[in-house]
C-alpha cells in the first residue's frame, strides 16, 4: 500500500499529548490535533488496541504505523496520528466545503460518491448520481459494484476513510481517465502526496478549537455535527503553479 508509506514519510515525529478514541471520531493531539473516523465495522472478535493504556507516551511516528493494521480501530489511530503531524498548510488555503465543490464540478455530469454523504439528496443538477456504500441503504449501490460502474463517472468523490480501510488505491484503478477526483471528509490527510495518485482536490478539516473538539469527541459527536474545525480544500492546479512558478 504505497499511499500509506508515502504519507508516513512526510510527517514529523512529535510526542503525543492526548488521544481520544470516541465512538465516531478519533482525535490525537501532538502540538497540532488530527482527526480520523473511528472505524468499528468488521470487528470480530473484539480485541484491545495494541499497547492500549500506554499510547499517550508514544510519538506520532510510532502511532502512524498503526495505519497498516487490519484492525480498523488501530488503522484509524494511525490516520489521526498522521493528520496531527503533517506539515501545516498555507494560511491562505481556501475555506471551502467539499459539498460545494462537488456541486460545482458535477453540474450536468455523472457523479459518483464513494460513501453515503448527508448531502446526496440535493442532486437534481447532476446528469446521474451513483452512491457506492459499504453498508448500503435504499438507493445506494454496493461496494462490490465499483469495478463495474465507477468508470462511468465524470466526477468521483472518495471518502478519506478508504485510506485507513485500505481500499483507496483499488478504487482509483476503477476511475475513468480524465475524471475529476476529490478526497473528502475530516479523515482526509491534507497532504499534496495525494496529488501524486491522481487526486485533483483534497477536502479536509483543520482543528481550530481543540477544547471544543475534545469535548465533542468524548461525548460521541458525529462528524456531520462537529464544531471547532475549518473545512479547507487543496487544489492540484495550485500546487502545480507553485512547483513551476
Amino acid at each position: 500500500m504505497p499511499i500509506l508509506e508515502d504519507l508516513i514519510k512526510t510527517i514529523s515525529d512529535e510526542p503525543v499529548d492526548d488521544i481520544i478514541i470516541g465512538i465516531y471520531a478519533t482525535l490525537i493531539c501532538a502540538g497540532e490535533c488530527g482527526l480520523s473516523s473511528t472505524l468499528r465495522y468488521g470487528i470480530r472478535p473484539h480485541r484491545p488496541v495494541e499497547d492500549c493504556g500506554e499510547l499517550t507516551g508514544k510519538s506520532t511516528g510510532q502511532l502512524a504505523k498503526f495505519l497498516f493494521s487490519d484492525y480498523l480501530i488501530e488503522a484509524g489511530i494511525g490516520m489521526a496520528a498522521i493528520n496531527a503531524s503533517l506539515p501545516r498548510i498555507d494560511s491562505n488555503t481556501p475555506i471551502l466545503n467539499a459539498k460545494n465543490l462537488i456541486y460545482k464540478k458535477g453540474v450536468g455530469k455523472i457523479v459518483a460518491l464513494i460513501g453515503h454523504f448527508p448531502f446526496v439528496e440535493n442532486s437534481h443538477e447532476f446528469k446521474e448520481l451513483m452512491v457506492f456504500e459499504k453498508f448500503p441503504t435504499e438507493g445506494d449501490l454496493r461496494e462490490q459494484d465499483i469495478p463495474f460502474l465507477l468508470n462511468k463517472a465524470d466526477v468521483v468523490a472518495i471518502t478519506a476513510t478508504s485510506i485507513p480501510n485500505h481500499t483507496f488505491e483499488d478504487i482509483l484503478t476503477h476511475c475513468k481517465g480524465g475524471s475529476y477526483k476529490i478526497v473528502l471528509g475530516p479523515t482526509t490527510p491534507l497532504s499534496p502526496i495525494l496529488f501524486d495518485y491522481g487526486i485533483d482536490a483534497i477536502s479536509g478539516s483543520i482543528v481550530r478549537d481543540r477544547v471544543l473538539v475534545k469535548r465533542q469527541v468524548k461525548e460521541g459527536i458525529s462528524f456531520k455535527n462537529i464544531g471547532g474545525t475549518d473545512k479547507v480544500t487543496l487544489f492540484k492546479e495550485d500546487y502545480a503553479r507553485k512547483s513551476f512558478g
